[in-house]
């Protein structure tokens, strides 16, 4: 593997005939002033974590996987993996006993941070991934949903522009504060030199769900959507990419030191299509990303994507997932040659390569 996230109180007193009542309702806002700028300045949004961590002397440092991903050369390859934490480990298999949604698992945040550490604890890999999903911000946007422990993501389908206009953009940390203490928790809880990365799901494969109701092997009725009302699709894309970039910042804000974006399901997509619904919604997430925090790194995974990894490059991201099919110094050469030619400086790294199946072997 190779891899390397005033209230200002207007008051306009009309009185003609009273000047003490006048003179007295002034004291009494003048004595209640103090505490209303007290009860203001409690709710006030909490500082960023910083995006270094600091070591046992005091130094700030890079952990060696942030420093891999925006490319820097490093005494050995950082590695971590896509689903690290999860059903193979005993102690998760204990905890679902007592927490058995899903839900429960990735948005009580003792929860979360509990089931981050458990791969880091027992593997020490290089980076500690935020327990979540991909649909954990939609409820912030007016789209709720449901996991089933069998099915996967449920959603009530979303196919008319009626269905568009109950959207509206997130405020993250209305919608989702658990996940602002997962990350800051976690930052506090691993090594100096571990990274702790966030993820989002991308406009298209979270649309997938939108527009599906539900996981699908074909996607039939986004790609219906697409041929006959494709407006219709880019409105759900816009609306989702503005609330997911402002949902990718504010886990930077929180601690997240890179950001893995999930297009899982544009693999399904025709190089031309992915072209026109899946690419530049991702770069409204980059873009979001790197004009406020140019120095977090981002990666892209996209399933079955070996027909896509120089339209995949050419988005700007830091690094490109491969999968087992691609051979990864062809991978290395294509993601390069993409990146120059879209005018993006360094060759960009790439990550992953490995067939899960060989967990299998002997």
């Amino acid at each position: 593997t190779e891899s390397l996230s005033h209230n200002t109180i207007n008051s306009e007193v009309k009185n003609t005939s009273n000047t003490f009542k006048m003179k007295f309702l002034s004291a009494l806002f003048l004595l209640s002033a103090p505490a209303a700028i007290e009860s203001f300045s409690t709710t006030s949004k909490p500082a960023p974590v910083p995006q270094s961590n600091t070591d046992a002397s005091g130094k700030d440092i890079d952990p060696l996987l942030i420093r891999a991903a925006r490319g820097e050369k490093t005494e050995r390859v950082p590695v971590w993996m896509m689903r690290q934490a999860g059903r193979h480990i005993a102690e998760y298999r204990d905890l679902c006993k007592k927490h058995p949604t899903f839900r429960e698992r990735s948005e009580i945040p003792e929860v979360a941070v509990e089931v981050s550490l458990q791969p880091w604890r027992n593997y020490q890999t290089d980076g500690c991934i935020l327990f979540s999903d991909i649909l954990t911000p939609l409820p912030g946007m007016g789209v709720e949903f449901d996991i089933d422990e069998k099915v996967g993501p449920v959603v009530k389908p979303m196919r008319t522009y009626e269905d568009v206009e109950k959207m509206h953009l997130i405020d993250p940390s209305t919608a989702a504060p658990f996940v602002a203490e997962a990350l800051r928790t976690l930052r506090e809880e691993v090594t100096p030199e571990t990274a702790v990365l966030g993820f989002v799901g991308c406009p298209y494969t979270l649309a997938t769900y939108l527009v599906e109701g539900k996981t699908s092997k074909e996607y039939l009725e986004i790609k219906k959507m697409a041929f006959t009302e494709p407006k219709l699709l880019h409105t759900i894309l816009k609306n989702l990419a503005d609330s997911i970039a402002e949902y990718a910042l504010f886990q930077i804000e929180n601690g997240a030191q890179l950001i893995q974006i999930f297009d899982s399901w544009a693999g399904h997509l025709s190089p031309r299509d992915y072209d026109e619904f899946a690419a530049p919604y991702q770069k409204i997430i980059l873009n979001k990303i790197k004009e406020k925090y140019p120095n977090v790194p981002t990666v892209v995974y996209i399933k079955h994507s070996g027909a896509l990894i120089e339209r995949m490059a050419a988005t700007g991201v830091d690094v490109v997932s491969l999968d087992w099919t691609v051979d990864m110094a062809e991978g290395r050469e294509r993601i390069a040659a993409s990146r120059a030619k879209a005018g993006f400086e360094g060759p960009g790294g790439v990550q992953g390569n490995l067939d899960p199946a060989i967990l299998f072997g002997d």
